[in-house]
């Protein structure tokens, strides 16, 4: 792990380098306005954080360490958490050096099964993960080297360490939720060094021999890494570990998060969609049809779920990569044929609807995600925000990484009062 390590210093010191220049030159800059808007409208927009794994550009879309999607949608998921957490991707030796590195880390704790399986069949996917993972806190490294008095120029190597071996081990642990709970409950080893996509696609135990299956899986572990440090996942987790809360803590933190039907939950909400209208339609709905389902689905005052996003003001690329996939392996998929008709109306629909008062009409990643798992066998769709916290989970680590190396202090925002607002509209109307 000497290169990964090596590589990871050099971008932390690069980085701090870079922002002790700018602070010694501008101490006192003014980086944003902070509005009543913002304090309403859930701090949206608000310049309050240091992210350098990604941005989202409004217009472009998500950047990994400064690289598009275009550039790194063929790539697997150990490339892409090499490339969050140094800033660039690795070459064949250090590539294989961590693929190593995970794959004796894989194993989940006996422990865990036994926890997970005495739970009741009726629960989320995602409390078990979310559970899974913080009933391994026992094993983080950083806890242990913290109680015996860690100093703080290596906070970031024992993050590093715990996020491998957290990483390493979600693979298993996805899949063995998926079948204890979809399943026979029978969890299936293997002593394979697989990749971590291929292990996920190994352990669910079925259409394990279809190559697009485990293409989509790794395009699905790609495309759903990381996306700035402002949302509402990577925030929460960014706050927890903040506190040096070990990186069990902040994932199972951001994960809980990620579960909210306005975040990750959101595919799921997706897919739904899709079948509601495959349910009344039938599986062959016409383009007609769908833009009647849609305009009555607005007209009762609910929202067409896929479409728009905090950020984003034009198609997601992300979106754009998973139509390009199903385009290839599986084009005559009737989920995937309605996602395209709800492409062709849904944005025409949101950018007229009520005098086109919805800023974005444009279908983000969630518009299509989970129609594809769908087609490919993976039809409990509650299991779908799992998916997605496997891959986020690398962005939770390269952040938490980069910002224990940093020195990051404790988040902490001020809060304030509508008794302080009111005196402080009336102090500026007497000065005014």
């Amino acid at each position: 792990m000497e290169k990964l390590i090596e590589k990871v210093h050099q971008r932390i010191e690069n980085l701090e380098k870079e922002l002790n220049q700018m602070y010694s030159d501008h101490p006192n800059a003014v980086i944003g306005e902070i509005t009543f808007k913002n304090l309403l409208g859930g701090m949206r927009g608000m310049k309050s954080l240091i992210c350098n794994t990604s941005f989202v550009d409004p217009y472009k879309g998500l950047f990994i360490s400064g690289y598009e999607i275009p550039e790194f949608e063929d790539k697997t998921p150990e490339e892409i958490f090499f490339l969050l957490v140094t800033g660039s991707f690795p070459n064949a030796e250090e590539l294989e050096e961590l693929n190593v590195e995970l794959a004796k880390r894989s194993q989940v704790p006996a422990y865990i099964w036994k926890a997970l399986k005495s739970l009741p069949k009726n629960i989320h996917p995602m409390t078990m993960f979310s559970l899974g993972i913080l009933a391994m806190e026992g094993e983080s490294i950083f806890k242990h080297k913290y109680e015996s008095g860690l100093s703080k120029e290596d906070y970031w190597k024992y993050t590093l360490e715990d996020s491998l071996n957290l990483i390493a081990k979600l693979p298993a642990l996805a899949a063995g939720i998926y079948r204890i709970l979809f399943m026979n409950g029978e969890i299936i080893d293997t002593e394979q060094e697989l990749s971590l996509a291929d292990n996920l696609t190994y352990r669910l135990g079925f259409n394990r021999h279809s190559p697009s299956f485990a293409e989509l899986i790794r395009l699905y572990l790609v495309l759903h890494c990381d996306h700035e440090g402002g949302n509402v996942s990577a925030f929460t987790s960014r706050v927890v570990n903040s506190a040096l809360s070990n990186i069990y803590y902040a994932t199972s933190a951001g994960l809980d998060g990620l579960a909210g039907p306005l975040h990750g939950l959101a595919n799921q909400e997706c897919l739904h969609f899709i079948t509601s209208i495959h349910d009344e339609l039938g599986n062959r709905p016409s383009l007609e049809d769908v833009q009647k389902f849609v305009t009555r689905t607005l007209d009762e005052g609910k929202v067409i779920p896929g479409y728009g996003h905090a950020v984003l003001r034009v198609t997601d690329p992300r979106f754009t990569s998973f139509m390009k996939f199903g385009d290839k392996h599986c084009s005559e998929s009737p989920y995937l044929q309605t996602v395209k008709k709800l492409f062709e109306v849904v944005p025409k629909i949101l950018s007229t609807y009520k005098e086109g008062k919805i800023s974005n009409p444009w279908p983000n990643v969630d518009a299509i995600s989970g129609s594809l798992l769908y087609h490919y066998g993976m039809t409990h769709y509650e299991f779908y925000t799992v998916m997605f916290g496997i891959s986020r989970t690398l962005g939770f680590c390269a952040q938490n990484t980069i910002a224990r190396g940093m020195h990051q202090p404790i988040i902490r925002p001020k809060s304030v009062t509508n008794a302080w607002l009111k005196a402080y509209f009336e102090s500026q109307t007497v000065a005014g």
